[in-house]
């Protein structure tokens, strides 16, 4: 695997790439995190054949901070587009998002279907609007990067306390805390607060059933954005698959990375479910 700076649409953005050829995959993030959260799944992607890049969204990470960049799905979705035009990918993606990255994606699977291989969305927002409620609540933590905020975060994305180390705490806090960082996640909460609910795509994705394949993945111990909402995902989207990962909560990907790549991969090469997945309950 290496990293490098890379610009697209104007933004510089940080990538870390494994693999070589043109089965491209492409991983992004959720809010607050960075690319660097998919350590433990990119050379395993990159041994199954693909060639994978995950990106820093701007504002997060080591990508550009700061007030300047229109931090909405919408904006994402294009600036994600615009990086795959940078990479060289011409050919069809496979697209992982997760949390937020999970709308952005499907925000981009719905620009340009013809290009998507497959589409795998973890723990995903933007199928159906979340409310007014739940909006003010998670643009309030958005904006929040104490180091008990953060700590705090770090326990509600991962069911397993002993992942939440000093080291990653610590890192999280500078990079969050790092400059530009309050004007861009000021930028994220204001659009969770007040317009997320306008950029939804779940019925123009269900649309779309049967152009490729979908997956949603949702670990069963995630209380923020709890499995129902999921179900209802898997619902609405016909023709998709819904994997539910046992002792998971937001960030499965993470926590049980084996398991986590093993599933994309099976389901990646048409035969999700034709080996035991243990701690997995996979729903057609």
């Amino acid at each position: 695997m290496i990293q490098y700076p890379l610009g697209a649409a104007g933004t510089l953005t940080r990538v870390l790439e494994a693999g070589e050829g043109d089965r491209t995959m492409l991983l992004i993030h959720g809010v607050g995190a960075r690319a660097d959260r998919w350590r433990h799944n990119l050379d395993a992607f990159a041994e199954a054949g693909y060639h994978v890049y995950a990106i820093d969204l701007p504002g997060h990470g080591l990508a550009e901070k700061g007030a300047r960049f229109d931090h909405s799905v919408p904006n994402y979705a294009a600036f994600a587009r615009a990086v795959l035009d940078e990479v060289g990918a011409t050919g069809e993606v496979c697209l992982v998002g997760t949390s937020l990255g999970g709308h952005v994606l499907a925000a981009l699977a719905c620009q340009i279907p013809e290009r998507v291989a497959g589409l795998v969305m973890v723990g995903t927002l933007g199928m159906a609007p979340i409310g007014q409620a739940a909006r003010a609540r998670t643009a309030g933590l958005i904006g929040d990067t104490t180091p008990e905020m953060v700590d705090r975060k770090l326990h509600s994305v991962l069911h397993d306390d002993s992942l939440v180390t000093a080291e990653l705490h610590r890192e999280e806090v500078r990079i969050n805390n790092s400059p530009g960082a309050a004007e861009g996640f000021e930028r994220v909460a204001d659009y969770f607060g007040h317009r997320i609910d306008d950029d939804v795509v779940g019925e123009q994705l269900a649309a779309l059933s049967g152009r490729f394949g979908m997956l949603l993945v949702w670990g069963r111990e995630d209380l923020g954005f709890p499995l129902a909402m999921g179900e209802a995902a898997h619902e609405l989207l016909d023709g998709s698959r819904l994997a539910i990962m046992d002792n998971a909560a937001h960030a499965p990907y993470y926590e049980r990375p084996e398991t986590f790549n093993a599933i994309v991969t099976q389901f990646l090469a048409g035969r999700l479910g034709s080996q035991p997945l243990a701690g997995v309950e996979l729903r057609d």
